[in-house]
Formats: C-alpha cells, sequence, structure tokens
C-alpha cells in the first residue's frame, strides 16, 4: 500500500516541501530501502524507526519497504525525516489512519524508545508550510515554541511517537501552541546581558562606538591582549538601534537553522554578539602571507 507523508528539507535559511512516499509490498524476507539522495543520516532512519516502533509496541512489517523522497534531484540531509518515515511505515500497514496525513508537515528525529529529539529549522519549515498551504506542523516538543510565532498554522510539539499515532487514529487530542508573536517581540526588545553603561573610563574609544552606532558605521578595534576590546564590543548591540519585527525573524531563522535557539525562546529580540576565537586575526595574517 502507497500512503505519502510530508517533511521538509532546509537550504541556507528556506525549507522545502519534501514528500515522502511509503510502499509496503509483499516478500519473503524483510527489506528496506530509501530512494531520492539521501545522505547517510537518513539511510540509517530505519534502524532507529525500527527499534522505536517495536518499543512501542507497534509492528514492523517483514516486507520490502521502499521509501521515495520527492523531488529527487535535491539531497536530504539529516535525522529529522525518521518521524514522517515512521508514521508513513505505520499508516501503509494499516496501523494508523492515513487520511489526514496530507494537511500535516511531520518532522523529528526518534531515539531508540520513540521519544523525539529536537531539530533544526523549525521556523523556516514552519514559514514554509504556512505558503503550501498545510493546515498544521507536528514537531518535537522543544520546537514548538519557535515554530508556533507562525500565524496561520497549527503547531503541534509532541514528545513521543504514540502521541503522533494517537493523534491521526483520532485517540490522542494533541493541543495546539500559542505565541502572541507581537508580545513575544516587545517583551525583551532591549533585554541584553552586557550593556554599555557597565563600562567605566574609556571615554575615547566610548565616543568613537557612539558615533560608529549613530552613524551606522564599521569599527575595528586593535589593541594588546585585556585592553578591553572584545568588552566594548560585547556591549555595542546595547546602544544600536532595537531590531524590526522583519529583522527579528531574519535573526530567528538563522538561529533556528543553526540550532542556537533554545527551547523557552521564539523569537530573538536582540541584536547578536559573535565572539570569534583569540587566534582568529593570527590565522588570518598567517593564510594571507601564504597567499601573497
Amino acid at each position: 500500500m502507497l500512503v505519502k507523508t510530508f517533511g521538509s528539507a532546509v537550504y541556507g535559511i528556506e525549507a522545502i516541501t519534501i514528500t515522502i512516499e511509503v510502499n509496503i509490498s509483499g516478500g519473503s524476507k524483510p527489506f528496506y530501502l530509501i530512494v531520492g539522495l539521501p545522505d547517510n543520516a537518513v539511510r540509517e532512519s530505519m534502524q532507529r524507526v525500527e527499534a522505536a516502533l517495536q518499543t512501542n509496541n507497534f509492528r514492523m512489517p517483514r516486507q520490502k519497504i521502499i521509501v521515495n523522497m520527492a523531488p529527487a534531484d535535491i539531497r536530504k540531509e539529516g535525522s529529522a525525516y525518521d518521524l514522517p518515515i515512521a508514521i508513513g511505515i505505520l499508516a501503509s500497514s494499516g496501523q494508523v489512519e492515513n487520511e489526514n496525513l496530507d494537511k500535516y508537515i511531520i518532522m523529528g528525529e526518534l531515539s531508540l524508545d520513540g521519544g523525539l529529539q529536537p531539530i533544526k529549522g523549525a521556523l523556516p519549515i514552519a514559514i514554509q508550510a504556512r505558503k503550501d498551504g498545510f493546515k498544521g506542523f507536528i514537531l518535537p516538543k522543544q520546537n514548538a515554541r519557535e515554530a508556533a510565532i507562525v500565524n496561520d498554522l497549527e503547531v503541534y510539539g509532541v514528545e513521543n511517537i504514540k502521541e503522533v499515532a494517537g493523534f491521526f487514529n483520532g485517540k490522542v487530542q494533541l493541543e495546539a501552541e500559542i505565541v502572541n508573536t507581537r508580545e513575544e517581540f516587545y517583551k525583551s526588545l532591549t533585554t541584553y546581558d552586557s550593556d554599555f553603561s557597565e563600562v567605566r573610563g574609556q571615554e575615547n574609544i566610548k565616543r568613537a562606538l557612539e558615533i560608529a552606532a549613530a552613524g551606522g558605521h564599521n569599527v575595528i578595534l586593535i589593541g594588546p591582549p585585556g585592553a578591553g576590546k572584545t568588552m566594548l564590543a560585547r556591549r555595542l548591540p546595547s546602544i544600536l538601534p532595537p531590531l524590526s519585527l522583519y529583522e527579528s525573524l531574519e535573526t530567528t531563522k538563522i538561529h533556528s537553522v543553526a540550532g542556537k535557539l533554545a527551547a523557552s525562546d521564539a523569537l530573538v529580540t536582540t541584536r547578536p554578539f559573535r565572539s570569534p576565537h583569540h587566534t582568529i586575526s593570527d590565522l588570518n595574517v598567517l593564510k594571507w602571507n601564504n597567499f601573497n
């Protein structure tokens, strides 16, 4: 029986909807095959899926199972396809009703006990799911808040595969995650861990940073270790203009794809600061000298 579930692939900070086709046919020996340019993590998903299904008292068909991930010319990476593949196998084998599968994007990495691990890129996936007209998005509970900032999309955070199977069988009622995007945005718009007002002395460099922040100029800080370069740079975002909602969404998408967004956060509302390794300047100089 052929069944289709839907997932998503993230490229850069944008997402593409992936159709996951599962077909179970006759055969005297179990045979599993995943096609559609999967990487090693995707190929290994069948072992995780089989263990998770057996642990949760589901039946893993001992037949020929073909999984096709379309479009087939786009490379599929990561372990977040475990859940849609597992639900596709359950639906194709008659253990889960398939009439509502086409209304939801499903993503999540399975543990061997059936629990779900967080995924990367939940926000761009949710944005694309709304564009493509899906009713909802089912994903690990740790990622529910970041996906829920997308309006007009039902976001369900789940903890294990039993909840998902029960939801499609009509035996479990999932509660949609609701986030007020504007309230979340304005709540901590100017809340920084380090503030520019904490700097004592350093009047000349403080004045230079204030002018740079006001005019939108670049700044280079040069000095010996311990002079306060990183300390000042870390506090520079606190005197920059606040992020707009659009900028906040774009920044959150980057953090989401990188897996740097905490489960309690829905939006990145403050300007980020990245501190490179203290040897990065020396390495760049060495590379430049070798190049020349």
